[in-house]
């Protein structure tokens, strides 16, 4: 999927009055199967674009949930090619985000990687351990693959890094609303809405909100600021609880949550 698909995704949400509805599932857990029996089924459920994991055997930037999802997914065999033929196979309806290092990315070939991850239907890519300006070469060949080069942007990002930050970006901005890694919290930030103000100020594109997004309260709070909200560590652990049905449950409620009121 591409001819930013991202960009017609974030479009459709607003149109409706509500923010993008942004579920995390990391390939293979629990099984390949469920992988793909959620890339099929979460856009019905209320997804507007799907992050996809791409497991790592040092998450660095993951909390302990991710991480078990990351550790049971490899155990089982689980690889950049297998989560890209996972992608390809389903065809999901909304656009397909990668999340990874960049270590299975330049293990696999970069070349390589951004004609597979086109031809599979990916959309974009989110690189955590690529900061703006570290490998101009690689920067480069993702915006001529076609793919939309997602950047994540902190409380704590100075004005002059995040105006760099965005200024290769496509797609949307990610912004971290916590510090430290990923995982649940028992509340959104109440400086949220201040942040994203910011980051507005630097880009005309559309930010989403995630780490620590975990419930629908959440969610409806992040909404009223946010274009998008991504929820991860939560929809793993409905996942890892309660089977697909129970992920699709969740996402169909924290979707539901992200509508604005008139």
């Amino acid at each position: 999927m591409s001819d930013r698909a991202v960009t017609r995704a974030f479009a459709a949400a607003r149109a409706s009055g509500r923010a993008a509805m942004i579920p995390y599932v990391t390939a293979g857990f629990p099984s390949a199967a469920d992988t793909a029996a959620l890339l099929a089924r979460l856009p019905a459920a209320g997804a507007d674009l799907i992050e996809v994991g791409i497991p790592f055997s040092d998450p660095i930037a993951d909390g302990p949930t991710i991480q078990r999802s990351t550790e049971r997914a490899l155990e089982q065999g689980m690889t950049l090619r297998g989560a890209l033929d996972l992608i390809r196979m389903a065809a999901p309806a909304v656009p397909i985000v990668i999340m990874t290092y960049m270590n299975p990315v330049l293990a696999y070939g970069l070349e390589r990687f951004l004609g597979d991850a086109v031809r599979a239907g990916v959309a974009a890519v989110l690189c955590t351990d690529l900061p703006v300006g570290s490998a101009p070469e690689i920067e480069r060949a993702i915006a001529a693959s076609g793919l939309d080069l997602i950047r994540l942007v902190a409380p704590t990002t100075a004005a002059a890094r995040l105006a760099a930050a965005v200024a290769n970006a496509t797609g949307f901005v990610y912004f971290i609303s916590r510090l430290g890694v990923t995982g649940t919290r028992a509340d959104a930030p109440p400086d949220l809405d201040r942040h994203v103000r910011r980051v507005r100020e630097a880009t005309t594109l559309p930010v989403a909100v995630g780490f620590g997004i975990s419930t629908p309260a959440q969610v409806a709070a992040a909404s009223r600021c946010a274009d998008g909200v991504v929820v991860g560590s939560a929809v793993v652990e409905a996942l890892a609880a309660g089977g697909v049905a129970g992920a699709e449950r969740l996402v169909r409620e924290l979707a539901a949550a992200g509508a604005r009121t008139p």
